[in-house]
């Protein structure tokens, strides 16, 4: 426990940051989990929307030191990687 007003403070100020990047944390596997469901059975503009969506939280969250930016931008590579193999398959032919 602390003994210190300041020391309560920053007690404080730990815990809603810890709240706060427990919380991007989620959103960004919620997002990257959407990603690949529809890497899986979604169209090319079904990824790419899902794609644009996790790089913008990724880029937030980096510029905002929650993660690591090497980390953002690791995942972001590798999110482009799974978009442009989507893309360059071709798409499966309707049956008849």
């Amino acid at each position: 426990m602390a003994h210190t007003k300041r020391a309560e403070k920053r007690m404080r100020q730990n815990e809603k940051r810890r709240l706060r990047n427990r919380q991007t944390k989620k959103a960004i596997k919620v997002q990257l989990k959407s990603f690949q469901a529809v890497s899986k059975t979604g169209t090319a503009e079904e990824l790419q929307a899902e794609y644009n969506l996790a790089v913008k939280k990724l880029d937030k969250a980096a510029a905002r030191r929650r993660i690591h930016p090497n980390a953002a931008a690791r995942k972001k590579s590798q999110l482009a990687r799974a978009l442009h193999a989507k893309k360059a398959s071709p798409a499966p032919a309707a049956q008849a």
